[in-house]
């Protein structure tokens, strides 16, 4: 079928600028074929066995037959009505005309355009299948199949009624003829060898012909016969223009017919099996049934639409309807010579759509992407996985992907299906266990998940687990989402890797999202947060868990969307944007990460594609005790790969300047809270979970390569050797470093907190919980924590830690975090106890921000600890004696750590030049005048820097104003002396004047 060439006007079917082709006469025809030596007789008899088909014209050569009707000159033919309808051989006008057979073989090129998909099955097809009894075209074969006569028509006499139709199919090429070759085999065959009498002649001309004049000929009705197709009778026309408003062949936009070659049609049906895989959902190629496909015939196009009443194929000018084969399924040949580019119009009970089919392209996932997938290897799999609208062979539309390695079969569903996939089937690319569909028209903004059908045959609909946005929870599919947004911050990013995270002032300040300003979006947030934090002086804040997760009271441990931060707050770009707003701002951002679990909601990851898939198989493995979660399975390439890229993802995408790495020490040990037999060693017979060890070396190695200036800081609460180690130094253990860059120090934020539990009375029997943790300072990169951990769940908040009554509790903690400011170690402090807050942290009402309203009457308490939180960043970010050698002993003097009596502590910091800083900590309610420290004898005089009991902090305002100067009197092992008045409960700082 091919698209109706333009009417000339006076020649309906006729082509501007064409010849039309003359009769030739008796005569003509007869010196024609002596030429040919092949008597016409003959070459029925010889067409009629070989192919079964209507009866055909001695084939003359090509170059003699066009000779012979362009000489056919004679006006009595042009003025007949044969110029406008076919040569019928047996009728009365054939009879004056005999040697016309010579031009009807270019008429047989006369396509009956129906402008539906009679083009794939011909009118013969229909005529010999269905009831019509009226004039039957012959087809004509030419008989000489072997010679040089390949070139000329087929002759064909349709109903004279069908002429005017008919004759615009007579301009295109000849070889488009193949829309006649179904004609009956034997029906027509025979009678062409009886003989040339009118009656023989004219056998096939059918009623179908006909409905070709009004070009109305049904595809859907050709599909039907389609199985009477055998043989194409036509053979290729002459050589002619082509027609005005046709497209040559190859255009695009133009249909071309099949060649000779193709003789035998096909079905385009689609067949019973896969049409019952393609309903299941199970099928794992449906781009090798659906869509475009060269088949013997022509090209056979087929659709799967679902709640469809009717599907037409359009190219160009073409228009085909296709049959409805019933259950949503749709086929039609069309003798085209290649898959042209064309649409779909989709008609429904009440609309109509033209879309472009999902069915006719290419993967969108190439053989590297693939590759890197199996060997997880894949750094940036976001870009590869997930839903991403884009722009495929010129369409626009989204590609989905995802790793189901174990499922039958995999389905796209979402709001532009009506939430049924069975129209959208995913196809399997090879053994990558990667499932992927391009659908074009759907965007920005749409819901989807995976329809996934299990091993055992039942079906599941999952999130996208590399979902970059996902619904506000409750609510659980993914969002198909891109960014758009334009950083502002690269002044940040080109001065971060300047220096070492653990060579550098590093003070956190860790937030719950949700809960800091309940209510606030991250664009709200992000008109608040840097200024209260730029404020107080911290360097980065550290965010708990963003990435989505369902159920809010796991304060997002318990991830389910690991690309995709929570829509709680706004979108991904919103999250952006409060990143962005930070870093401009100079302050640094921290994610909490948590790589080591996930929960088992079964839309989520949880056997995934019915099989265990993201944890391992072994379910003593997979089950984490504690949180009734499942563990990973690191040693699987592509879980591994998913991890590994999450972390990059997050550092790339969001510009996330680190990641703290939750619970570590779960993945590290293989008996983690698990008593024996619960548990099978590894292949050397020990606990550690090797798998884990070499996944966290993967990510830090990985992240750092990729990513210069970012941190990896691990949650982990044992004395495994060398977490902060490089990977490639093998410790004591045999074991490569972790590779991470910082450690949260769990045993000095344990024992200090011990400590400072106790009634001061007490305190002298636990001095050494303070003093332990210089044992093994300098053993790892450490950050000293006071997380949310230590405010939750009835450990109560830091300020009601403290024993005493209010005053002594709120000096305590001022107290607490000047030492904690001056030890050894990054510092990190969790919202609402820089402002000594009373109560546990809730995520469900967050701080308690009332409590300095300048109208409450206790506000002055708590403002005054929140004035020190931040007198004690301003010192300590100007002294480089206080962070610069935090990971060296050099940096580090002991002056007094036994006076365990007195609860008094005392060291020096010290700066790589050798400038020191004096912190002396009295945890006493009691003043001790005149205390006598040793000193370094070449510092002229000390002066306070900081003092936590001063009055502007609510402290009793017991400081030293005038700088001390050193006595010559040798104490603690020192040259020098010098005697302070120590503030009870109080810290203080001092450096030379």
């Amino acid at each position: 079928m091919t698209p109706r060439p333009e009417s000339s006007g006076s020649r309906p079917k006729g082509t501007a600028g064409e010849k039309i082709p003359e009769q030739p006469t008796a005569a003509q025809q007869k010196s024609a074929t002596k030429k040919t030596a092949v008597p016409k007789q003959a070459a029925a008899k010889k067409a009629a066995p070989a192919k079964a088909t209507a009866k055909k014209a001695a084939a003359a050569k090509t170059t003699v037959g066009k000779t012979v009707a362009k000489k056919a000159a004679t006006k009595k033919a042009a003025a007949e009505k044969t110029a406008v309808e076919q040569p019928a051989a047996g009728t009365a006008t054939a009879k004056k005309t005999a040697a016309k057979k010579s031009a009807v073989k270019k008429s047989a090129a006369k396509k009956a355009t129906t402008v539906k998909a009679t083009a794939a099955k011909t009118t013969a097809v229909k005529a010999a299948a269905s009831k019509s009894t009226a004039a039957e075209t012959v087809a004509g074969k030419a008989a000489a199949a072997k010679s040089p006569a390949a070139k000329t028509t087929a002759k064909k006499a349709p109903a004279k009624k069908a002429g005017t139709a008919e004759r615009a199919a007579a301009t295109t090429t000849a070889a488009e003829a193949v829309a006649k070759k179904a004609t009956p085999a034997k029906a027509t065959a025979k009678k062409a060898a009886a003989k040339k009498t009118a009656t023989a002649t004219s056998t096939v001309a059918k009623s179908p012909a006909k409905k070709t004049t009004a070009g109305k000929a049904s595809a859907g009705e050709a599909v039907a016969k389609k199985s009477a197709v055998k043989k194409a009778p036509a053979r290729k026309a002459p050589a002619r223009k082509t027609p005005a408003g046709q497209a040559p062949a190859g255009d695009a936009g133009s249909a071309q017919v099949v060649p000779p070659e193709m003789e035998v049609a096909v079905s385009p049906a689609v067949d019973a099996v896969d049409r019952e895989r393609l309903l299941a959902g199970t099928h794992h190629a449906p781009h090798s049934v659906l869509g475009a496909h060269p088949v013997p015939g022509g090209i056979a196009f087929r659709a799967f639409r679902p709640y469809a009443l009717s599907v037409a194929v359009v190219s160009g000018e073409l228009r085909a309807e296709l049959h409805n084969d019933g259950e949503g399924f749709f086929s039609g040949l069309l003798p085209l010579r290649e898959v042209p580019a064309y649409r779909l119009v989709v008609e429904y009970e009440g609309t109509v759509l033209e879309t472009e089919d999902a069915y006719r392209f290419l993967p969108t996932l190439g053989d590297l992407d693939l590759h890197l997938i199996g060997e997880g290897r894949h750094e940036e799999l976001w870009t590869a996985l997930g839903a991403h609208p884009t722009t495929h062979e010129g369409v626009t539309g989204t590609r989905f992907a995802v790793w189901a390695p174990n499922a039958r079969g995999v389905r796209v569903t979402g709001t532009f299906n009506f939430w049924d996939g069975t129209g959208h089937v995913m196809r399997s690319l090879g053994s990558s266990g990667v499932w992927e569909l391009f659908l074009p028209d759907v965007g920005e903004g749409e819901l989807y998940k995976f329809e996934i059908t299990r091993p055992d045959g039942s079906k599941t609909q999952r999130a996208d687990p590399l979902a970059r946005r996902t619904e506000v929870p409750p609510a659980t599919s993914s969002v198909i989402t891109s960014s758009e947004y334009e950083w502002g911050d690269a002044e940040w990013l080109a001065r971060r890797a300047e220096a070492p995270a653990h060579e550098a002032p590093f003070s956190v300040y860790e937030i719950h999202l949700p809960s800091w300003r309940p209510g606030l979006t991250y664009r709200q947030l992000a008109e608040q947060l840097p200024g209260y934090v730029k404020n107080l002086g911290f360097t980065h804040v550290e965010l708990m868990p963003v990435a989505e997760h369902p159920f809010g009271g796991s304060w997002g441990y318990q991830v389910t969307g690991f690309y995709a931060p929570t829509a709680r707050l706004g979108t991904p770009d919103d999250f952006r944007y409060l990143v962005d707003s930070l870093h401009q701002a100079g302050i640094g951002v921290l994610m909490d990460w948590v790589p080591a679990h996930f929960p088992r909601d079964d839309w989520a990851l949880a056997e995934f594609d019915g099989r265990p898939l993201y944890e391992h198989e072994d379910p003593l493995r997979a089950a984490h005790p504690d949180w009734g979660t499942l563990e990973f399975d690191f040693g699987r390439n592509e879980v591994r790969n998913f991890l590994v890229a999450n972390a990059v993802y997050w550092c790339e995408e969001f510009h996330i300047d680190g990641l703290r790495v939750d619970a570590v020490a779960s993945m590290l040990y293989l008996d983690y809270s698990r008593e024996p037999g619960q548990w099978t060693p590894n292949e050397h017979g020990g606990r550690e979970n090797l798998d884990a060890v070499a996944f966290l070396q993967e990510m830090n190695a990985t992240v750092y390569r990729r990513v210069p200036g970012v941190v990896t800081i691990a949650e982990e609460s044992t004395a495994w050797d060398g977490v902060t180690r490089a990977t490639h130094h093998k410790g004591p253990s045999g074991f490569g470093g972790l590779g991470f860059g910082l450690k949260w120090n769990m045993g000095w934020m344990h024992d200090s907190l011990q400590y400072m539990s106790h009634e001061p009375v007490h305190r002298k029997y636990h001095h050494g919980e303070m003093t332990f943790s210089m044992v093994y300072a300098y053993s790892e990169n450490y950050v000293l924590p006071i997380s949310h951990d230590e405010v939750v769940h009835g450990k109560r908040s830091l300020v009601s830690k403290m024993p005493g009554d209010w005053w002594q509790q709120r000096a305590g903690v001022r107290s607490y975090l000047g030492f904690m400011w001056a030890h050894p170690g990054k510092q990190l402090l969790f919202m609402g106890q820089e402002f000594a807050q009373g109560a546990e942290w809730s995520e469900a009402h967050g701080p308690d921000w009332w409590l300095l309203d300048p109208g409450y009457g206790a506000e002055p308490d708590h403002r005054g600890v929140r004035d020190l939180v931040r007198d004690l960043n301003t010192v300590y970010r100007a002294t480089p004696a206080l962070w610069r050698l935090d990971t060296d002993p050099a940096g580090f003097e002991w002056i007094v750590g036994d006076a365990a009596d007195d609860n008094v502590l005392a060291f020096l910091r010290l700066d790589p030049e050798g400038v020191p800083v004096l912190a002396v900590s009295n945890f006493a309610p009691v003043t001790r005048q005149d205390y006598r420290l040793g000193v370094p004898d070449d510092v002229p005089a000390w002066h306070e820097a900081l003092n936590t009991d001063a009055a502007r902090y609510g402290g009793s305002d017991v400081i030293n104003p005038d700088p001390v100067k050193p006595e010559p009197q040798s104490w603690h092992g020192r040259p020098a002396s010098i005697r302070l008045t120590l503030p009870p409960l109080a810290t203080v700082w001092l450096r030379p004047a």
